[in-house]
Formats: structure tokens, sequence, C-alpha cells
């Protein structure tokens, strides 16, 4: 059972949410949203209200993953998404309704006695709401080019004191049908949800909760096919984080990889085919629109080799499907973004770190960091990897040197002698910052002198930056340092597995399980939250998030196999 203010109820597949408005008023009203077309709306469609004889009456949410129910002194209304595109409501002893959150054209129109179609064009969705059990009045004045109000209100059946009813959403032509028994389709849905449950990574005993939410999350924030989404898409939320994001997929791949590679792959090449002639990965993308104002760091050969790890479902045909646009990919980097042609590529803003705000940023752009550069390097090493594979051993040996040398000129450009540190580009002035993003080199692990990977391990184990919760963000002493300063100071999922696994890479297991083990901890118990304050582990921001889901899973369950992927 979880919290409907903070967790949307959904289902794998639909883009229908059921849920208050997490930013404006939590304890509100809930409301059935359309998430589509990004996050820029919140989508809500219909408030919905439990009534008896024409009152609204309060209620109380009970959310489990296959069905959400409401609860008020007269009776229980009981909602589940049976379908991608299909909602199910049945109640005893009180009626639903359902008001329209309209705009301009917006419109209600009579199909049948006990059927209508609402077309919703603000949210660029059409609905059929039929009556299944009891009866359906309708409230839809049209004057001029719309509906003034649009208000459905779901009647129980005076004998029975019961009531049944569909919402279902189309674009353009309903196709007649019947539906299932509500409790046949809440059955189906219990089902499919039990066996995701069955294959999400485990986890030890005392992370139950986590693992239970987690799995949820992840879940029911899977949306289908449709528009530009060319494949099956995680979502990051489905609060108000309503797209995919061109890092947070590879977190998310990784944590399917094993139980559901075909899913795994469908995140991990969404963006690959959405990849722009030049090589660049857009920002994020819904089922609308792509964004290309920013992209996000390239992790993806660091990603591809740990899912591939993970399951014989990546063959050497997968490898041969994303050896081309993973090259071009690295090829951008390499070639538009090192505008002072000194072999280090840099960032532009701090969007496309992925780190928008660090501290790294904070005398402006361009910026050269050793995060990318390391990125790059790992991405240049598994492109030679798969290129000898392919039987292309000219190139993977043009691979290997390319990510050799970069190796070299990193260590050269950044490591002061005791820290690496971030440049401007161009002038190659040293920008003085406490950001831990200066610490994700460690993921070379042994690549790095032994030295300098000496003084990495050290600094993140004693410098401050491991608090009782996990990685800040930004070192607290810092006079930048902000509890809730997003990349200024918070524990966030996605930098925290990048750097335990760079500590299993280099043999430091034993700080790895550590920092691994605080953060399961404090995600079991705040929930999976965007980013988590460093000191105290309240969770921040979107409290339902993917990444951290999927990073939970993963690095709990390498507390309970002992073992990363």
């Amino acid at each position: 059972m979880f919290e409907i203010k903070k967790i949307p109820f959904s289902r794998f597949g639909s883009f229908i949410t059921i849920s208050p408005n997490h930013q404006d008023d939590p304890d509100g009203p809930l409301f059935i949203r359309n998430i589509r077309n990004g996050d820029n709306d919140f989508g809500e469609v219909f408030r919905i209200d439990l009534i008896c004889e024409g009152a609204p009456q309060l209620y109380t949410a009970v959310l489990h993953p296959s069905i959400l129910r409401l609860e008020s002194e007269k009776g229980i209304a009981e909602f589940c998404i049976t379908e991608a595109k299909v909602l199910q409501i049945r109640s005893h002893g009180v009626g639903v309704r359902l008001t329209g959150i309209t705009g301009a054209y917006d419109y209600a129109v009579k199909v049948e006695n006990n059927r209508w179609e609402v077309n919703h064009s603000l949210q660029e969705i059409r609905y059929m709401l039929t009556s299944v059990k009891g009866s359906l009045e309708m409230d839809a004045p049209f004057i001029e080019q719309r509906c003034e109000k649009i208000v459905a209100d779901f009647h129980p059946d005076p004998t029975s004191a019961e009531m049944e009813c569909v919402i279902e959403e189309f674009s353009v032509v309903y196709q007649p049908r019947t539906y299932p028994d509500f409790r046949e389709g809440h059955r189906s849905v219990e089902t499919e949800y039990e066996q995701w449950l069955k294959n999400t990574l485990n986890t030890p005993e005392e992370y139950r909760r986590g693992h239970e939410l987690a799995s949820y999350i992840t879940w029911s924030c899977v949306v289908s096919q449709e528009g530009m989404l060319p494949r099956p898409a995680m979502y990051m939320s489905k609060n108000w984080m309503t797209n995919i994001w061109s890092w947070d997929h590879c977190f998310n791949a990784l944590a399917l990889a094993k139980n559901s590679p075909k899913l795994a792959w469908d995140q991990f090449m969404t963006f690959f085919d959405l990849q722009d002639k030049s090589g660049m990965l857009p920002d994020f993308v819904n089922n609308r629109f792509a964004l290309w104002n920013f992209t996000k760091p390239p992790i993806h050969g660091w990603t591809l080799r740990r899912i591939c790890e993970q399951s014989d479902f990546f063959t050497l045909d997968k490898l041969q499907e994303v050896y081309e646009p993973l090259g071009k990919w690295t090829k951008w980097w390499l070639t538009f973004q090192d505008s002072d042609h000194d072999g280090i590529p840099q960032y532009n803003h701090g969007n496309d770190s992925g780190w928008d705000n660090s501290t790294i940023f904070h005398k402006g752009t361009p910026v050269e960091s050793p995060d990318l550069s390391s990125f790059l390097v790992l991405q240049m090493e598994v492109l030679a990897e798969i290129a000898a594979k392919l039987g292309k051993k000219d190139e993977a040996e043009k691979w290997k040197q390319e990510s050799h040398d970069l190796l070299t000129r990193m260590i050269d450009h950044f490591w002061d002698g005791s820290r690496f540190v971030a440049k401007r580009s161009g002038t190659h002035e040293r920008i003085e910052s406490d950001s831990l993003v200066l610490y994700i080199p460690v993921i070379l692990g042994n690549r790095l002198p032994s030295e300098i990977l000496t003084r990495l391990v050290e600094d993140i184990k004693n410098r401050g930056f491991l608090t009782p919760f996990g990685l800040a963000t930004e070192l607290p002493e810092s006079s930048f340092y902000r509890h809730d300063g997003y990349w200024r100071g918070p524990i966030w999922a996605p930098t925290t597995l990048l750097i335990v696994d760079g500590l299993l890479s280099s043999g430091e297991k034993e700080l790895a399980l550590e920092i691994a083990r605080r953060f399961c901890a404090m995600a079991s118990k705040s929930g999976m939250a965007e980013n988590y304050n460093a000191l105290t582990g309240e969770g921040l921001r979107d409290p339902a998030f993917t990444w951290t889901s999927s990073v939970f899973l993963i690095l709990a369950n390498l507390l309970h196999n002992n073992r990363m992927f």
C-alpha cells in the first residue's frame, strides 16, 4: 500500500494516471490525467469526486499496485486500469463524478443512452465514457464552440447500490466493444504485476519496503510505444517528470537487463533510434517531441558493457545494431564539443553533464571536466571490444589507441598532483569547486595510476562527501552547499551507482558496499525520491522516480549477492 499523494496510480504501458497535483496541492482532489505531451502541463482531464444523492463525499485513498480504492462513510469506489487505454471503475453505495478540466473546443456528445464521447482537445485525446451498471447523467451544455462544462455523474443502480463504468482513450474513431467484468480485469492486472515483481532484482529482507515501492514505480512508469517514442519507454516519473532523458534511461536499462532483457534493450536503444545524423542524442523525448537544446553525458559505453554482462540476450546482432550509433555518439563529443581543439571535450552547459547546476559551472561555460573524458575513455574501449567481436580489426585498434591517448591527455590536463580539477575551455583557467563530479574518474579504476586512484578513494572516504546516508554531490563544508540545491549537495542515485561501480572495479569493495548500504537504507525509508538531503536523508523533489528505484534495486541486489551484476 502506497501514498497516493506521493506515488501516482498507473500501470505498465499506460498514459492514464491518477494522482493529486503533487506540486500545487498534494492533499487535494485526485485527477485522471493524460501524461502525454511532456511535462509542461500536468495533464488533468477529470477531477474525481465520490457522490451520494448528488453531494460530494470526503474519501480516503488506498493505493495498491493493481487497484486504487476510495473509501467514504457512504461507500467505496475502485479504479483499475485494466488495459493501457482502459480505466474501469466500480462502486458500492456511492456514485462517481468526473468533472472535466476543460479548455477551448472541448466538448461532450451523446453516442448511446449509456455512452458519451468526450473530445478533450486541450489534451489532444478523446474519451469514451460507458455506463455498464447503474446510470450515466451528463451535464455538458454546448455554447458556441465548446461545452461550458463537462460533468459526468455515474450513479449506482438503485436496487443493488452498485455501479460500474469504463473510461477508454481513443484518438480518431472509437471501435464499439464490450469490456470484461471489473473483477476479471483486476485479476488480470494483478497477475501481470505479480510477474513483474517476481522478475524484479532480489534484495535483502530488510529492504522489503523499498523493494516493493521500487518495483511498483518502475512497472507503473512504463508507457507504450507511441508517436515519437519508438519503443516502450520507462518514464522518469508519472508525477511531473513525464519524459525519458538520455542518461536516465541507462540506469533503468541496467536494472532490467538480467530478468527483462528485451525491455532493457528497448530502454537503451530508444535514443539511438532518434540519433541526429551528426551523432548527437536528444536531451529527452516523449510521445510528441524530442528536445535538442541539450544532451546528456556519454555513459552509454559503460552501460552497454554492464548490461551485456547480465544476459545472453545481448548477442552479436545486438552489438552490430549499436556499434555504428555508439561510434557516432562518441565522435560527436570529440568533434563538435572541443572548441579550443585541445583534444579535451567540453560541456557547453551544465544540463549536458547531467549535473545541471554543479559548481564546476559557476564561472560559466564551456567547461572541460574530467568526468566527460572518463566516460569517453571507457566508451572507446567498449567500441574497441565490439569492433574486435565483429571482425573489424583495424577499427578495434584505432578505438583502443584513441581511448589510451585520451586517458593520457586527461590525466595530464586535469590532475594537479593531489586532485582532479575542472577548467574553462580555451583559457584553461582552473575552476574552484568541491563537487563530487570531480571524483567520477574513479570509474576508470586501475586504468588510473595507482597514486591517483589511491588519492581518489581516500578523498571519497574521508574528505567529507560521505554522510550517514551516502555521497553528497557538493562537499557539505562548501560555501555553495545547499540542502535542497539539486546538484549542489543532495544525494543522487546515478552518481552513487557510478562511484560504487568504480570502487568495485578498483578493488575497494568494503567502501563500495558501505556506500550501497547507506543509500539503500535511506531510500527504503524515505522513498524513491529524485534526490535526498545529504545530512538528513529526507527525500526531495519528485517522490516517485524510476532511476532512483532502479539504482536502489541494483545496489540492494549487490548487497544481496555480494557482487555487482
